[in-house]
């Protein structure tokens, strides 16, 4: 059975897959039996290959676009409202009990995200588009990461901060990242390629590509050199 599973998991991707052959084969029966019914979910909610677990809330789905191979854990909360919606490209998966929110305000409709091919989003994340996020392809995402694409104006102490309305920037977050657990990626961001970000990092600015990133505020630590 096992190779049959690599096989088919092997073609889905694109790209070679083998399970270890510790995984007793009951684990892998009921993984098999879930990913069945995750995969009639999806296909009945997008009209196309997803694996979308039933426990997860999609609004707005018509602006919610993807190649293939989409994967959907469970207890996720995906709001696409916005004037771009959300692109995922192939082989895109997203951790159990993240959240995806494209708009903060219906005074202001957010931008939307755009993620690349075989990105993987880890579980408890926030992502927060409204100014915009781009990720580029193979990039990975540790646990609690969160990311917010939008400030607060603060300017006038006569006006509350809640009425100041908001800016925005963006964040642009490169190919073949790893971005650690705990990670908080401000508004104005933009990671370059090939970039790694500590775990618990607090990051702001501009990085280059192949760059260490750590500390709050985050700094480059060091390069990535062959």
């Amino acid at each position: 059975m096992m190779w049959l599973l690599n096989k088919l998991i092997s073609k889905i991707k694109h790209e070679p897959f083998i399970l270890d052959e510790q995984i007793p084969m009951s684990y892998m029966v009921f993984l098999v039996w879930s990913k069945f019914w995750c995969l009639l979910y999806g296909m009945v909610l997008f009209r196309k290959i997803a694996f979308v677990h039933f426990t997860s809330k999609i609004k707005c789905k018509r602006k919610i676009r993807f190649v293939k191979n989409l994967s959907i854990d469970r207890n996720c909360f995906i709001d696409a409202l916005s004037t771009d919606g959300i692109i995922f490209g192939k082989n895109c998966s997203i951790g159990k009990n993240t959240t995806i929110e494209c708009t903060g305000s219906f005074r202001l409709l957010g931008k939307g995200l755009k993620v690349g091919n075989n990105v993987g989003l880890g579980t408890h994340g926030f992502f927060g588009c409204a100014g915009g996020v781009e990720i580029g392809d193979d990039t990975i995402f540790g646990n609690f990461v969160s990311v917010h694409s939008e400030n607060h104006n603060f300017s006038s102490l006569e006006t509350s901060i809640r009425l100041q309305g908001v800016n925005r920037k963006g964040i642009v977050i490169g190919k073949n990242c790893w971005i650690g657990a705990k990670v908080t990626i401000l508004d104005g961001t933009h990671i370059g390629d090939g970039c790694i970000v500590a775990a618990g990092a607090v990051v702001t600015g501009s990085f280059p590509s192949n760059s260490i990133i750590g500390g709050v505020p985050a700094k480059i630590i060091k390069q990535r050199v062959q």
